[in-house]
């Protein structure tokens, strides 16, 4: 019998037929429903694999359900599920396939507040010509720059990988400090696997240590019952003076009311946000009024070509099933992703 797979995503007629080429053990069905009523029952009740994005059936709906494969990497808004709490279910996210144009979107913002891009886009809104403007829009250059990354996985590694020949000196934390090695998913010529272009790894404990050197930060982490709250005041306030921070994690890991202090205070000289702890951010919060913070909204991980590399690790994951391995990026319940 063939393994019966279910796609509630949208993909286009190539990608199809890139998956379906997979293998002749394999038979697809190709939905784009809104809710889960809107598949058949007994497409619910054959599908042996699901690839979705938020379309989950109750676990009785499912009953040969052994693996789900998400859309995305951040998924912890569905841990509570019941279906999660099925025995010899597996769940696995796309972590890694995104990771590419988040660290582009990071270093971007590592360039603009390092460039002073905030302040010569308010400058050229007023037409004005500073005469101050070299000590006004002084650069504070990656190069020779120490770079902390908070949360070293596949994002974290990439940017490391961008930063190289810019000449900064990265540090990182990692939960596991002992093992550098990266056992995600890792397009080839991407990332860092070994664990080679960090100069330090921290633990996870030791960021306060960390921060204390680093006159740029990079969140990557993920939102779990540890990481919410991380980077509050305690940890913003040992950064050295003049330190920029860039957030592409998720909502709720970088405390925005203390950012906002240390922005005002002068602690900090620039911040840029692409996640927050309420999204949309609402037009009253006063984060749209700092002058030295870049907001995006939620963007970094948007790109054209995003569902061509979700098939790449899908069909990587899904030779993986087929052989009896350990597939890439399963969720683990008790870390939260």
């Amino acid at each position: 019998m063939p393994t019966e797979i279910l796609v509630t995503v949208p993909f286009s007629e190539s990608l199809q037929t890139q998956l379906r080429g997979i293998s002749p053990k394999l038979n697809f069905h190709f939905y784009a429903p809104q809710k889960a009523s809107d598949i058949p029952a007994e497409i619910w009740a054959r599908a042996e694999v699901l690839y979705t994005g938020h379309i989950l059936p109750a676990p009785e709906q499912a009953p040969s359900l052994q693996w789900i494969q998400f859309h995305y990497a951040g998924i912890d808004r569905f841990a509570d599920e019941a279906l999660f709490q099925q025995d010899g279910l597996t769940v696995t996210t796309l972590s890694g396939a995104a990771a590419s144009q988040v660290a582009e979107h990071a270093l971007a913002m590592l360039l603009a507040l390092g460039r002073k891009l905030p302040s010569l886009l308010g400058a050229q809104k007023k037409a004005e010509w500073p005469k101050d403007r070299f000590e006004r829009f002084a650069p504070v250059e990656l190069r020779g720059a120490i770079v902390g990354i908070v949360g070293y996985g596949s994002i974290g590694r990439q940017v490391a990988r961008l930063l190289r020949p810019f000449g900064a000196t990265v540090l990182a934390t990692k939960r596991d400090a002992m093992h550098p090695e990266h056992i995600g998913y890792t397009p080839e010529e991407s990332g860092d696997p070994g664990g080679d272009l960090v100069e330090r790894l921290y633990p996870s404990a030791a960021l306060r240590s960390m921060l204390k050197n680093c006159k740029f930060v990079v969140v990557t982490v993920p939102l779990t019952a540890e990481t919410r709250g991380l980077m509050g005041a305690k940890m913003l306030a040992a950064l050295p003076p003049g330190a920029f921070l860039v957030d592409v994690s998720r909502g709720g890991v970088v405390d925005t009311a203390a950012l906002l202090n240390a922005l005002k205070d002068g602690k900090l000289a620039g911040a840029a946000l692409d996640v927050f702890p309420e999204e949309p951010l609402p037009p009253d919060s006063p984060l749209w009024a700092q002058p030295n913070l870049v907001i995006s909204p939620h963007i970094s991980g948007h790109s054209t070509h995003y569902n061509e590399r979700a098939v790449q690790l899908f069909s990587e994951n899904i030779h993986r099933y087929l052989a009896g391995l350990i597939l890439y990026n399963i969720f683990d319940k008790n870390r939260g992703y």
